[in-house]
């Protein structure tokens, strides 16, 4: 029989009552791995909560490609000059650099897994 997992600390289990949260006027951020976090060198993993009818703000990621996944609701995701309509399972790749925001397009929060391959993102506002 193994040991038990450690709950924290490099490779270790991020417990609920230690993600991070971060609340915006449009939802709300939840990190579960990060460098700030200490719990990776390589990534950074969180979900984003967007309220109905609200968006987070145009931005950009100059250090940090991003993989965003639709857990639940629909959003309106814009790349650059371009829009696409997502549902739950729907998937996008953000490159690195790429201006970015989603729009809540549907009648309940909607949920958001949000990956970036550096433990340190950087946020730059449009």
């Amino acid at each position: 029989m193994s040991e038990p997992t450690e709950r924290t600390g490099r490779g270790g289990i991020t417990a609920l009552a230690d993600v991070q949260v971060d609340p915006q006027p449009w939802g709300r951020l939840e990190w579960m791995v990060s460098g700030a976090l200490g719990n990776s060198d390589t990534l950074t993993v969180g979900k984003c909560f967007i309220q109905p009818g609200q968006q987070n703000p145009v931005h950009h990621h100059p250090n940090c490609d991003e993989v965003l996944h639709v857990i639940k609701g629909r959003i309106r995701h814009r790349v650059g000059d371009e829009y696409v309509e997502m549902t739950a399972g729907d998937t996008i790749s953000i490159p690195k650099g790429s201006i970015h925001n989603a729009t809540n397009i549907g009648d309940e929060q909607c949920e958001l897994l949000i990956c970036f391959d550096t433990a340190s993102r950087e946020v730059v506002g449009e």
